[in-house]
């Protein structure tokens, strides 16, 4: 079911959210199928559990090839609970960032470049992974939602800020993140 997607301005997407302490049960099950028929259906990158009402420590990512992204490498379809990030290196690198809950917007954001990130698949299953580039990108940018934070609250020069339609004229306007 593809459910609403909650826009900034909405006090919901500034909380922190909670742990998830139950894995393998069907309420688990349909909350993630859910979330990824929403994130398919918005073409999104990535989705966090806040992003649809639902306050847990809660992110879906990934993709083959992506429309609003089209020069991104493939990100493998990833469930990800209560995640931590470390970063593997000082290096930082800006990147153009939109938001399925900043819709129309693009925004230059600097990340780590390189990460590690592990937490729990949706049966209690640990992952763990070294990424980088867009894949590091993607996880902090859905990691940032559970800390009550949009990526705008990231940028460090608001000159590389806009509308998409204005600063990307060649993509589609309704292409958001």
């Amino acid at each position: 079911m593809i459910r609403p997607i909650l826009k900034m301005g909405d006090p919901r997407l500034l909380r922190k959210a909670e742990p998830v302490t139950h894995f393998a049960i069907p309420a688990l099950d349909e909350l993630i199928a859910d979330m990824f028929d929403t994130m398919h259906a918005a073409q999104g990158a990535g989705l966090a559990a806040p992003q649809i009402g639902i306050n847990l420590r809660l992110v879906i990512f990934g993709f083959g090839t992506n429309s609003r992204y089209p020069d991104a490498p493939a990100v493998p379809e990833t469930v990800l609970i209560n995640p931590q990030l470390t970063p593997l290196s000082e290096e930082i690198e800006d990147g153009w960032e939109g938001c399925l809950s900043v819709p129309g917007l693009r925004g230059m954001v600097p990340r780590w470049k390189m990460l590690h990130y592990e937490g729990l698949d949706q049966f209690g299953k640990r992952i763990s992974r070294e990424v980088d580039g867009f894949h590091a990108r993607v996880v902090q940018h859905e990691y940032d939602h559970l800390e009550g934070i949009l990526y705008p609250m990231r940028i460090t020069d608001m000159t590389q800020f806009g509308y998409v339609d204005v600063l990307f004229p060649e993509l589609d306007a309704d292409n958001d993140e």
